[in-house]
């Protein structure tokens, strides 16, 4: 962010216009030291717990148990994120070709797969004999490809040094795009929860969760910083283009409640709880939402509504 780090140009930062005792890495100004310490805060348990995440989301990746694919390539996406952010408290070498492009590569790379969720969890829901029979792990590959691939309309204009405010709204545009998706998604699960008597209650009850928490935490904490960049008069208030890079920095551990609401344990009571109306029990059903497809593949009319 321009106001945030001095990222005009390949140039790096000039540090003899600020004082030192203001500078913190690629922090600078009144909130600098809080910047920088909660940045190692974020990396240093983030970090950790994702790859933890990751090695264990790889060992459901079975024979049509393809449901993880995109929560890995999501987390995957916040290591990119979390490796610059290292660089960025690390030294007082700037340069926006080496932390900040590849930092908002990641940053829209993961917009992409939250998206690439949502759709997934909806399918499972309102399209149950679609899913079942079409998704297979080579399209969730090449769907991952093509979410990687997206976010170089951002990366090219950068890399031939465009106007900063230009590729700010490329951006701010490619961010904004999902939250229509979001909400369609969302509301149509909601919607077909009532003829999708596949899925057992509990599973119906993760499933919403997921759409819940994606939607929240795009909302809380990329919304600012969409904004930020498409707004003028947000970009030129200091306080809030601060709070909006430190919410963007939240979501890596954000994106790990993803993991939580995947795994089938303690979690499922919470959400029983939480639930205003009562569906019918299916305790002894052990169907999960990555197990569900393959045991519904097998048997193709206990798919059926």
């Amino acid at each position: 962010m321009e106001e945030l780090y001095n990222t005009s140009g390949n140039q790096s930062y000039d540090y003899n216009y600020y004082d030192d005792n203001t500078n913190y890495g690629c922090f600078f100004g009144n909130s600098a030291f809080m910047q920088y310490v909660l940045t190692w805060i974020i990396c240093c348990i983030g970090l950790p717990l994702i790859i933890v995440a990751i090695i264990a989301l790889c060992f459901l990746i079975q024979k049509d148990h393809v449901a993880p694919v995109y929560v890995i390539n999501l987390l995957l996406s916040d290591i990119v994120q979390l490796c610059c952010m290292m660089v960025m408290v690390k030294g007082k070498t700037c340069q926006i070709l080496k932390i900040f492009v590849p930092y908002y590569f990641g940053l829209m790379a993961s917009a992409g797969f939250m998206v690439c969720v949502s759709m997934e969890r909806y399918l499972v829901i309102a399209h149950p004999l679609w899913y079942r029979y079409r998704r297979t792990i080579k399209s969730s590959v090449i769907v991952s490809i093509v979410v990687w691939i997206l976010p170089l309309v951002y990366v090219l204009p950068s890399y031939f040094q465009v106007d900063f405010h230009i590729t700010e709204t490329i951006y701010g545009i490619f961010c904004l795009l999902p939250l229509p998706l979001f909400m369609f998604f969302l509301v149509g699960t909601l919607k077909a929860l009532s003829s999708a008597r596949s899925v057992p209650s509990d599973e119906k009850r993760r499933i919403v969760a997921i759409l819940v928490v994606v939607l929240l935490i795009y909302t809380l904490l990329f919304l600012p910083n969409i904004i930020w960049s498409l707004v003028e008069e947000a970009r030129n208030n200091s306080i809030f283009a601060e709070l909006s890079v430190l919410f963007l920095q939240l979501s890596p551990l954000a994106d790990l409640t993803m993991y939580v609401f995947i795994r089938k344990g303690a979690i499922d009571n919470l959400l029983s709880s939480l639930c205003c109306g009562r569906m019918d029990s299916d305790a002894d059903h052990p169907v999960t939402v990555l197990a569900d497809v393959s045991k519904s593949a097998a048997d193709p009319q206990q798919g059926e509504v």
